[in-house]
């Protein structure tokens, strides 16, 4: 496969390769577990979940670009008909609605799927959505794991006009991308990730550590404020003596205060709060899902046993 000449940058999130990981598992783990509900009534059959034929899962990737560089933030999914081989147009333009309110500087980029290779049904998908952006991006992701690869198993693809056989045809390039982070995400995918010391111990994660050395700053300066403002009440008092060297310096400490008291500062600052409020507060709803996932697949198994034990006493009776 050619690559790609347009000059662009391309920097993905790793968000982004969270969201389509995320939905695959999730769509391939539907998929094997109705097999087995429908298989139920057959014993001689085994299967497993790597035996089932890996789904497709198809999403928009949004983003920004700036000048020549164009920045992956996020993805979301999206509802795919495999009769017509096509996606559905309207509940692509509600989503977008819906992301544009939360995130008004971000634009539809294109479109992800998974797969090993890009297949010849994509190009429809991705002339579908050339309306929306005139030259929209390709994000791949390869679900098969081979544990010699070191690389990230994602690939982005740019469409290029290229003449095959006198007829000009729109076909995929590959092009070059960079991870990008930003200190949120590095925290946000330590903590998803679950890394535990080699020990075996309960130590914390760097999630922890991070919110560990925050508190610690916050009380060394606590505990330093307050010795200062105990030394100037005490001055005031005439217990000590005047210091005037040490006054200016308090003056001039005091000073730089009203510097991070405008209009810019508290914007970010507010921007900061409620997205450190929004991920504990995504981060208590996926523990309540979790914890109600496991009480119903605990009531499954008690109502099955339950209706078993009933039909096979009525049988004998």
């Amino acid at each position: 496969m050619a690559s790609s000449s347009s000059g662009l940058t391309f920097k993905l999130h790793p968000l982004v390769i969270v969201n389509v990981s995320d939905h695959y598992t999730r769509v391939k783990s539907q998929a094997y577990h109705s097999q087995l509900i429908a298989g139920a009534n057959a014993p001689t059959s085994s299967s497993s979940p790597s035996s089932l034929e890996s789904p497709r899962v198809f999403g928009c990737v949004i983003g920004t670009q700036t000048g020549r560089t164009v920045e992956i933030f996020n993805s979301f999914e999206l509802l795919y008909d495999p009769q017509t081989d096509s996606l559905d147009r309207a509940f692509l333009l509600k989503k977008e609605e819906l992301y544009k309110k939360v995130f008004p500087n971000f634009y539809i980029l294109g479109w992800y799927s998974t797969g090993s290779d890009a297949h010849e049904t994509d190009m429809q998908i991705h002339k579908a959505l050339m309306d929306i952006n005139e030259s929209p991006v390709y994000v791949l992701l390869n679900p098969t794991i081979h544990h010699a690869q070191k690389d990230l198993p994602v690939s982005i693809y740019e469409s290029e006009l290229h003449v095959i056989d006198g007829i000009p045809q729109l076909i995929f390039v590959r092009a070059t991308y960079t991870i990008e982070t930003v200190e949120a995400e590095r925290i946000s995918v330590d903590h998803v990730a679950h890394i535990k010391p080699s020990d075996g111990g309960s130590a914390a994660t760097q999630l922890a550590a991070h919110l560990t050395g925050i508190h610690s700053a916050i009380k060394m300066l606590n505990s330093r404020i307050r010795v200062l403002n105990q030394y100037l009440v005490a001055m005031q008092k005439g217990d000590i003596p005047f210091d005037n060297s040490l006054l200016r310096q308090v003056s001039s400490l005091l000073r730089r205060l009203p510097a991070i008291e405008s209009g810019k500062f508290q914007d970010d600052f507010l921007m900061e709060y409620n997205d450190t409020l929004l991920i504990t507060y995504l981060a208590m709803i996926t523990n309540c899902s979790s914890t109600v996932n496991e009480v119903v697949d605990k009531l499954n198994v008690a109502y099955d046993r339950h209706s078993r034990r009933g039909g096979a006493r009525s049988a004998f009776i």
